[in-house]
């Protein structure tokens, strides 16, 4: 979950970004790292999907909440098995404790994770921010970031359009003003095709 630095040509992806789909918007300051997905063995172990961009961060920045902040967890890594990671819980000794916790989405408060250098961007900043045209046109709102292990793709929601996705890179997305709230895009002459078409077809 650690920063990196943008490539010549491709926005770097932002560490500790969710890799995977957040259900509901949390309470303002705080991130998902991951989902606890059932227990592991009979001693209250767990098996966690982890959102970080390496699946062992989930426990690199202290205590995890639950989405209230009412509940604390304490990690204790184990391993990984079957793209999860298992951990035992403080407290949780028991299968069955472990299972009553499956669905409990782990938090941190966004205050925790490093700072990022310049060009570096944690996706959870980006995401629901209003993208805008070289020209100041307003074009949609950011609604997700992905891998599909090509470098990253920038995923814009154009209301009645529909949404729109091409690769994130700094030449199709060459500003982003994070104090303004906003970021500037060039989209790819073929996505700006697609969109036409489709248009033409309604």
């Amino acid at each position: 979950m650690h920063p990196r630095k943008r490539p010549k040509k491709t926005r770097a992806r932002a560490a500790g970004s969710l890799s995977g789909p957040v259900a509901e918007k949390p309470r303002v300051g705080v991130i998902c790292l991951g989902i606890i997905i059932g227990a592991h063995g009979v001693r209250g172990a767990v098996r966690i999907k982890s959102f970080t961009m390496n699946a062992s961060d989930i426990a690199a920045y202290g205590p995890l909440q639950s989405e209230d902040g009412a509940t604390r967890f304490e990690l204790t890594l184990r391993g990984s098995s079957r793209g999860a990671v298992l951990a035992e819980i403080s407290g949780v000794d028991r299968r069955e404790v472990a299972n009553q916790l499956r669905g409990t989405r782990l938090y941190i408060m966004r205050d925790s994770l490093p700072k990022t250098d310049d060009n570096e961007f944690y996706h959870v900043d980006l995401i629901g921010l209003p993208a805008h045209t070289a020209d100041g046109a307003a074009y949609g709102v950011v609604s997700g970031i992905y891998d599909y292990g090509a470098g990253d793709v920038i995923e814009i929601e154009r209301g009645e359009d529909g949404t729109v996705m091409f690769p994130f890179t700094h030449e199709n997305v060459p500003e982003i003003d994070l104090r303004a709230g906003l970021l500037v895009i060039n989209p790819p002459a073929e996505t700006e095709a697609r969109q036409l078409k489709a248009a033409d077809r309604r």
